[in-house]
Order: structure tokens, then sequence, then C-alpha cells
């Protein structure tokens, strides 16, 4: 896994970097309403209960805000970012009256441990929403939907998790994901471009994502109940465990070690008939 490109390392087409949300719980308290029983027109605040993995609708939003109070502060925010070249947002460009909140982009839970069920939560949240800590954002500086989607299906595996779990003690800190092993070299390959079209259908769950869905050219609302989302799933971390190389004793030993105690079997059975499919047609 570690022959694959760090997360954190700039490439030609594409580059992504970390930051700790849209605000900071403590620092920007005074934009934040923390009456959650009804939108009433504000903008949702998520944090990391309000999303799971392929559900940005998990849970609760953590606080709401007005959107005459909220969008100038963040637009404020922004202008300050990019003149400062420790910023994950230095020297990017938006279009007059756009913020980084009216697009979909990938977050994920900083608070993370090894012995949870999943470690690595990531999730595309809608436009119109905003991430407060200790959720954190991915910002695509160089790239698109296209790059996120691969991301997005990478990140969302169990191998990606498994390598993750070897690392995190507590938090999934930027340091950790930054050295974390993503498949870049075989983006453009068939196994590359399957992936990107399961993690996109996962992910636009709604016409909320239509914009986003366009991009990646997959449908919006196709994944229709929970078995079809299974074997989706199951189809993905296959597809990851061929992008990395793994051997079908490999993709067992993932499975088999992932978490003390899962039951495993009937996934890892789902995930090798998609890995024996696609180990013919690659």
């Amino acid at each position: 896994m570690m022959k694959s490109t760090p997360f954190g390392a700039p490439q030609e087409d594409r580059e992504f970097s970390l930051i700790q949300g849209d605000l900071n719980a403590t620092k920007d308290k005074l934009v934040l309403e923390f009456d959650v029983s009804d939108a009433n027109g504000r903008i949702a605040v998520s944090t990391g209960a309000s999303f799971n993995l392929w559900n940005p609708d998990a849970g609760l939003p953590y606080a709401y805000s007005s959107p005459s109070v909220l969008r100038p502060y963040l637009s404020d925010k922004f202008h300050r970012a990019i003149r400062t070249s420790r910023s994950a947002y230095h020297g990017m460009i938006s279009s007059p009256g756009q913020l980084q909140m009216d697009k979909a982009r990938i977050a994920y839970r900083g608070i993370a441990r090894a012995t949870d069920t999943r470690t690595a939560i990531v999730c595309l949240i809608p436009p119109g929403r905003v991430i407060v800590d200790p959720a954190h954002l991915i910002v695509t500086r160089r790239g698109g939907p296209i790059d996120e989607a691969f991301l997005l299906g990478v990140m969302s595996s169990i191998p990606f998790d498994w390598v993750a779990r070897r690392w995190v003690e507590l938090h999934l800190t930027f340091g950790i994901l930054n050295r974390l092993p993503i498949p870049w070299q075989a983006n453009d390959s068939s196994l590359g471009n399957r992936l990107r079209t399961v993690a996109g259908r996962a992910a636009a769950v709604d016409e909320r994502f239509s914009d986003w869905a366009s991009e990646v050219d997959v449908p919006i609302g196709s994944v229709k109940s929970k078995d079809e989302r299974a074997n989706l799933v199951a189809e993905l971390d296959a597809l990851v465990s061929l992008l990395y190389g793994f051997t079908e004793d490999q993709v067992e030993h993932i499975f088999t070690t992932f978490h003390r105690g899962w039951a495993y079997e009937s996934r890892l059975n789902a995930v090798l008939k998609h890995y024996h499919a696609w180990r013919v047609k690659a």
C-alpha cells in the first residue's frame, strides 16, 4: 500500500489540502444558534456526529446560523485565508458572491479510534452546509468532482480504513492523513473509472448533489435499497483492493484483521466475488 502516493503529496493535475472545518466551535461561537429543532430558513452547521459513511444526514446539525450573518462572516474568513501562505485556501479564487459552502465537499470525522467499528468516516456534504470542528474538510485545490469521487471511494473503503487503523489512536490528524496512501497511479484505469462511478452513485443521494453528480456523470438517487448499497460497497472494497495491488490472500488478511470479533464473512465473500470478476476484466 505504501507504494501508492501519500494523500498530502501534490500532483500535476490534482491537489487536496485539509482544514479544521469552516468554523471553530469556540472562536466562531458568536455566529452559531443552538436551537436545532427546526431550520427556520437557517444554514445547517454539521459536526462529525451529523454525518456517516454515504449519509450526510445521519444526525442532527450541531447548530444553525442565519444566512445574513454567516455568509459575510465566511466570506471575510475566506478572503483573509487566501492571503495567508499556510492556509489551505492560499491563492485560490472564487466567483463573486460564491462561497466554498455553495458546492458539494468531502468532510471527515476528526475524532476517530482504531477500536471503533470504523475509523476513517468520510462523506460528501451537500451544498449549503457548513462544517464545524472536530469535523474536518478536504479542500480541492486542483482537480474537481471526478477526482473527489475517486478519493471518496478510496477513503470510504475497508482497505483504506485498515491502514488508517495502524496509525490512529484518538484522532485522524492532518499529519496521519497526509501520509496515508492513495493509489492515484491507477486513477485512469478501468478500475479507477468504475470506482468513480460506484462512489459517485453512492454519494449522490438526492437532488442536492445534482451539479456534482453531473460532473461525475452519475445519476442522483439511483441507489434504492440497502441491498443495492451493500453490493456497491462490496464492489468498492474489491476495486480499491485491486487498485492497491492486493492478492486474494491479502484481501482476506485485511478483513480478518480489521476489527476484533466482527462478523466479516458475508461481506468478505461479496467483496471476493467482485474481486474475481474485476481481476479478469482488468
